[in-house]
């Protein structure tokens, strides 16, 4: 009998030992020495994807304190800050190793099928599968950490790989394996139950990789435009992930295991960020009357131009958020329709979508009510966040961060809706409105794309609302040429920038005296020297970063690491950040990549166990070894 040769180093015996023994000569089979009747491929690929999905303990570090924290999706400091933790980044590297190890293992076993002439009519379609999914997990690995290996993930010490070649790799791998699906094959029905995305729809397969291409091709754009647009051009005129019933998804499961939610831990707050709160309020144009029609939200609403409490003394001014300083007492007019149903208000204990996390400390979600104090601990202001919708922004915000007992309280704040919390949603990989929006910035660089900029553009948005409920809301939302706070509007047709600043009507939080603020759009310096606002490209990431809220974090980060958009505000520096050391009191109004997180840094003890590929990383990572080196397809000034 051939036997298979695993040189993953993988441990098969649990797949060996779930076969039920038919024959006597089975019992003297070494469980490790598996041969190829034995050990499927199916098994293995089953393994890379499910294990990816990610089981709390990596899923609270990175889903949710990395990419969701890089991304904006919520606040919190650490890696928003330039702080990594690198037990954390220690665990994910040798996890992602491990699905690499499966998608390689997958492989691996499929060519020493079809060497041997043991093959299924589909043995050659689940090679392809499996080339797809690792194409997909070595851009997870390298758009985290930077170069990593091509060969690794085989048991042995590999060599590293600078990023331009692994992403020449991944979209060479996209390319053959979509072309050698065989659309035609026929499975089994137990099969399918072994993917757990697409249940082995080969047609649905060679969509995701085409649409992956896409994506990858894109994150070029910036560094190797040629390379991008011939990749792009080509790609887009395949099959695509397009509707609904394409999305690449992962159904969640309630407990612990890789299926269980990722953004289940209970005590993650995940609180609305100041980035999406600017980026919602006022976008688009819906009234917010008109979406929260209970008449128990009608005395929160307030007018157009209400800044809202002006409390110095205890929020940070010293960020290039438009609004530092103040907070907001109620429901702005106008509200992006997408943000209420991601961000359930605070004391809204009646709405279905309200996470009642965590479930053992009922007062941390319950009271809404938090107490501004001076140097000596006494009351100056109590808080009420029932009914308002306030972000908070990270950094270090010195005496008015230890003052503020609102900050960082989850029941005075918006948080993400328990429909994402509970592990009975499914986890989206790729979704219809990204493919939309990928070729409409194809559509705006002038590469040969099959429809218009605004036709992909609108047909993106609307497949966002499709997902959040929302589409009674989208002809006339497309059609708004109201600005956000950070000035960008929604109509295709409407570029004309927004004024550099505005009038706002406040209330002083401590007195209660009137005033009028000039508020002042912010200058993202990152993006065409600040000058530009609402440009079609800011319009597409803007709306991109909303849509891909709360599942694609990473792509909201690197798409803010290729092109500096859509504006994310700098971290407060009321005293000095050690880990952002160019961010300062005199440069705070002004955007740079020096203020935000590039990439992971390697786990210490790679120098140890690889010190010869950890070598040729950092000299290909053309850096030091740190979160604010950017990388090769990211913007470097």
């Amino acid at each position: 009998m051939k036997k298979l040769t695993i040189k993953s180093g993988l441990l098969v015996s649990a797949i060996v030992l779930a076969a039920s023994c038919k024959k006597f000569e089975d019992i003297n089979v070494n469980p490790k020495d598996a041969n190829a009747d034995q050990v499927q491929v199916e098994y293995f690929i089953n393994n890379a994807i499910i294990s990816a999905q990610m089981d709390p303990h990596i899923a609270e570090r990175v889903f949710v304190l990395y990419w969701k924290t890089a991304g904006r999706q919520h606040f919190s400091g650490g890696l928003s800050s330039g702080s990594p933790n690198d037990s954390w980044s220690t665990d994910y590297y040798r996890y992602i190793s491990t699905w690499l190890n499966h998608a390689n293992t997958a492989i691996q076993i499929a060519d020493e099928k079809i060497a041997s002439g043991k093959v299924q009519a589909y043995t050659g379609n689940l090679k392809q599968v499996a080339r797809i999914w690792r194409a997909y997990l070595m851009s997870e690995m390298t758009d985290n950490f930077g170069p990593i290996p091509l060969n690794g993930f085989q048991g042995v010490n590999p060599d590293f790989s600078d990023v331009k070649t692994v992403y020449y790799f991944m979209l060479d791998e996209l390319k053959d394996a979509a072309s050698k699906l065989d659309l035609s094959v026929t499975n089994p029905d137990p099969l399918k139950n072994e993917d757990p995305a697409y249940g082995y729809n080969y047609a649905k397969w060679k969509r995701y990789a085409n649409s992956m291409r896409l994506r990858l091709a894109m994150r070029l754009s910036e560094v190797d435009a040629a390379k991008a647009k011939a990749e792009f051009e080509a790609a887009v005129t395949g099959d695509l992930i397009t509707g609904t019933d394409h999305i690449f998804q992962v159904q969640e499961k309630d407990g612990w295991s890789p299926l269980s939610g990722v953004m289940s831990r209970e005590w993650n707050a995940q609180i609305l960020s100041t980035t999406l709160e600017n980026i919602y309020t006022g976008l688009g144009g819906v009234r917010t009357s008109d979406q929260l029609t209970d008449p128990k939200y009608a005395t929160y609403i307030r007018a157009a131009n209400w800044a809202g409490l002006k409390l110095t003394n205890h929020f940070s001014t010293m960020t290039n958020e438009p609004y530092a300083g103040y907070w907001f007492d109620g429901l702005p007019y106008t509200m992006d329709p997408r943000a209420y149903k991601a961000f359930p208000l605070p004391g809204d204990f009646d709405n279905t979508d309200f996470a009642k996390y965590p479930t053992y400390d009922a007062p941390s979600w319950q009271t809404t009510t938090a107490d501004l104090v001076d140097a000596n601990g006494a009351t100056v202001k109590t808080l009420d966040g029932k009914f308002c919708w306030n972000g908070t922004n990270a950094g270090a915000w010195g005496t008015k961060g230890a003052q503020n007992q609102w900050r960082g309280w989850p029941g005075a704040a918006p948080r993400i809706g328990i429909k994402f919390r509970n592990s009975t949603n499914k986890r989206i990989f790729f979704a219809p409105w990204e493919t939309y929006f990928l070729i409409a910035e194809a559509a705006v660089r002038g590469w040969t794309v099959p429809m218009t900029g605004k036709d992909a553009y609108e047909a993106a948005i609307r497949s966002s609302f499709d997902y959040w409920g929302v589409s009674s809301f989208v002809g006339n939302y497309l059609t708004s040429t109201d600005y956000n706070r950070t000035g960008t509007s929604v109509s295709w047709n409407h570029t004309t920038e927004p004024p550099a600043s505005y009038s706002m009507n406040y209330k002083d939080g401590y007195t209660g005296t009137a005033g009028t603020a000039t508020i002042v759009y912010p200058v993202n310096t990152i993006y065409k020297g600040g000058s530009v606002r609402n440009d079609l490209l800011c319009k597409i990431i803007t709306q991109k970063f909303i849509a891909q809220v709360p599942w694609l974090p990473l792509e909201s980060w690197n798409d803010h690491r290729r092109l500096g958009l859509p504006f994310m505000e700098n971290p407060c520096v009321e005293q000095p950040l050690p880990t952002l050391p160019d961010l300062n009191a005199g440069n705070y109004m002004t955007n740079s990549v020096k203020f935000f997180p590039q990439r992971l840094a390697y786990p210490s003890s790679l120098k140890n166990t690889n010190t010869k590929g950890y070598n040729q990383a950092l000299q290909q990572l053309g850096g030091a070894d740190a979160v604010l080196t950017p990388l090769w397809w990211a913007k470097k000034n």
